[in-house]
């Protein structure tokens, strides 16, 4: 784990000094789930979500658009997100999107989305109403093809050990 963490940091500095960039970084929180939907209104083929908590109205709103222009969407939540009562794990199942819960990891405290495997969006902020509300967080919003697709591989890693959400029993 501590060999791909590296290798992602050192992928990053790569990118943003060769030919990737930095759209957003840090801000007020408000403006962090802005720049989130932002990206994700402007997909055009494909978004991949691997989050501790998605909770953010903004946020699942955006997801559940692109689902409906046709933009494939998948996203795979941490197992307490089923739980906590604060999951929007129920309203994405429903709109059709798939989701799936990684119960394989004590914790899956990943914030990742990835928009057209261009562009990543991470960092310590949570696709939480509390992060846009009352939240100090960070978001970087950055794009290569390169970083991406490390990502990419990773949420497919991901996504193979986590079970398909079929809405509450």
């Amino acid at each position: 784990m501590k060999k791909v963490a590296a290798k992602m940091m050192i992928l990053l500095l790569l990118a943003f000094f060769a030919s990737g960039s930095i759209t957003h970084a840090a801000g007020p929180a408000s403006n962090n789930i802005s720049a989130v939907v932002k990206e994700i209104d402007g997909a055009k083929s494909e978004i991949l979500v691997q989050a501790y908590s998605l909770s953010s109205k903004d946020i699942a709103n955006a997801l559940v658009d692109a689902h409906k222009r046709g933009v494939r969407t998948q996203i795979v939540l941490d197992k307490s997100a089923i739980s906590l009562g604060t999951s929007i794990a129920d309203y994405t199942h429903n709109m059709g999107i798939p989701t799936y819960i990684d119960s394989e990891h004590d914790i899956a405290e990943n914030k990742i989305i990835v928009v057209d495997k261009e562009t990543v969006i991470t960092d310590s902020f949570n696709f939480a109403r509390a992060a846009g509300e009352k939240g100090a967080q960070n978001l970087l919003i950055l794009r290569s093809h390169e970083l991406a697709q490390m990502y990419i591989d990773d949420w497919n890693k991901h996504r193979k050990h986590s079970a398909a959400y079929a809405g509450k029993q």
